[in-house]
């Protein structure tokens, strides 16, 4: 399966009647590995910070998590694992995977922990495939 195919068919389905506004596939390195067409263009530095509150979890929370421009307050997550950020109705969630960073975007009408659900489940998936 390609990686494009993981955002478009799991990422970005269907969640009672829901879904998340964007969504990507980006290895550790930075690159993007595939993205839904609305998920905003980030700066290295933005992911490289996101990487950093992995290795040192509480990086971000003085600061904010910073994607494409859009600042997010970092809110609970599980250290090393799991990054969620909150703004206004909307929020976003990043699982770490072996070789990658699963991010979802979301807004009302969906909730936090359906954009949770939806990018943990496939982040798990690929960390039980060994990726």
């Amino acid at each position: 399966m390609s990686w494009q195919t993981y955002v478009d068919e799991h990422l970005m389905c269907e969640i009672e009647g829901h879904h998340l506004t964007s969504a990507a596939i980006v290895g550790h390195d930075g690159a993007t590995w595939a993205q839904s067409t609305a998920f905003p263009e980030f700066k290295p530095e933005e992911m490289a910070a996101i990487m950093k509150d992995f290795d040192e979890p509480g990086h971000l929370a003085p600061t904010g998590l910073i994607l494409g421009g859009t600042k997010y307050m970092v809110i609970q997550g599980e250290p090393g694992a799991v990054i969620r950020g909150k703004k206004g109705s909307g929020g976003i969630t990043v699982k770490k995977t072996g070789q990658s960073l699963i991010i979802g975007i979301y807004d009302e009408p969906m909730t936090p922990g359906q954009c949770n659900l939806v990018v943990e489940r496939l982040g798990d998936y690929l960390l039980e495939q060994g990726m």
